[in-house]
C-alpha cells in the first residue's frame, strides 16, 4: 500500500474513533513505563553497503495514552525513548558510538477484553498495532559517522493489564518495531521494510480514569 494512503487511512480511523460519542463505559488509560529493547539491528548504508550491527539490550522508557470504548475496542498513542541504543554493540564490528538514541511515536488501534468488568479489580489482555514515526540519531565524537533520520514505521504486539481497583493497575507489554522506507523517492510511493528493527518489553503503572 502506498505510504501516503496508509498514513491517511490510519489517521482517518483514529479521527472516527476519537469523534465517537463518549460513553460512561469508556476507559482512558495513562501508562508511564520502562523496560528493555532486544534483537535490534540496523543497516547503515552511509557507512558500508554491507554493514549490519546487532545491538545489546538497552533500557527504554516512555508513556502511552489509550481510549477503550466499552473497554474492548479503542486507540492508543505510544511514545518511547531508548537512550544509548547503538552503544556497546555485540555484532561483528567493535563499534561504540557516542551519543545515540531511538525515539518512537506510534498511533495504534487496540483491542482488549476486560475480564472482571471495567470497575474494580480485573484483568485485560490486549493486542495493539499501528503506524507512526521512528527517529534514529547517532552523534560520533570523532565526526566520522553521524546519523539523524526520521522514518515511518510500524509496531505490533500485546500484553496484559491488571487492575487493583477503579483507578490503578500494572501492565506488561511486548512489541516489535520496524522502520519503513520509500524505494522510489522521486516517483510514486513504494513502501518496503526498513533496516531498523527491534523488540521492546516494558512494565508500566496504569492510571485509569
Amino acid at each position: 500500500m502506498p505510504l501516503r494512503r496508509l498514513a491517511i487511512t490510519s489517521a482517518l480511523a483514529l479521527v472516527v474513533i476519537a469523534a465517537a460519542p463518549a460513553r460512561a463505559s469508556a476507559d482512558w488509560l495513562f501508562t508511564p513505563y520502562f523496560g528493555v529493547n532486544w534483537g535490534g539491528s540496523a543497516d547503515f548504508n552511509q557507512f558500508n553497503d554491507s554493514f549490519e550491527d546487532e545491538f545489546e539490550q538497552k533500557m527504554n522508557f516512555g508513556a502511552s495514552l489509550s481510549w477503550m470504548g466499552a473497554g474492548v475496542l479503542g486507540f492508543e498513542v505510544d511514545f518511547g525513548f531508548a537512550p544509548n541504543f547503538f552503544e556497546n554493540t555485540s555484532g561483528d564490528g567493535d563499534f561504540e558510538f557516542g551519543d545515540s538514541n531511538v525515539t518512537t511515536l506510534m498511533a495504534n488501534l487496540k483491542v482488549g477484553a476486560p475480564f472482571g468488568g471495567q470497575h474494580g479489580a480485573g484483568i485485560r489482555p490486549y493486542a495493539s498495532g499501528g503506524v507512526g514515526l521512528m527517529k534514529m540519531r547517532i552523534d560520533d565524537p570523532s565526526d566520522l559517522f553521524e546519523v539523524n533520520s526520521t522514518d515511518w514505521g510500524f509496531n505490533v504486539g500485546g500484553g496484559v493489564a491488571g487492575f487493583f481497583n477503579d483507578r490503578f493497575g500494572l501492565q506488561g507489554d511486548v512489541r516489535y518495531f520496524r522502520s519503513l522506507q520509500d524505494n522510489e523517492p522521486d516517483d510514486e510511493f513504494d513502501v518496503a521494510l526498513g533496516s531498523l528493527r527491534f523488540w521492546r518489553g516494558t512494565v508500566g503503572f496504569i492510571f485509569r480514569f
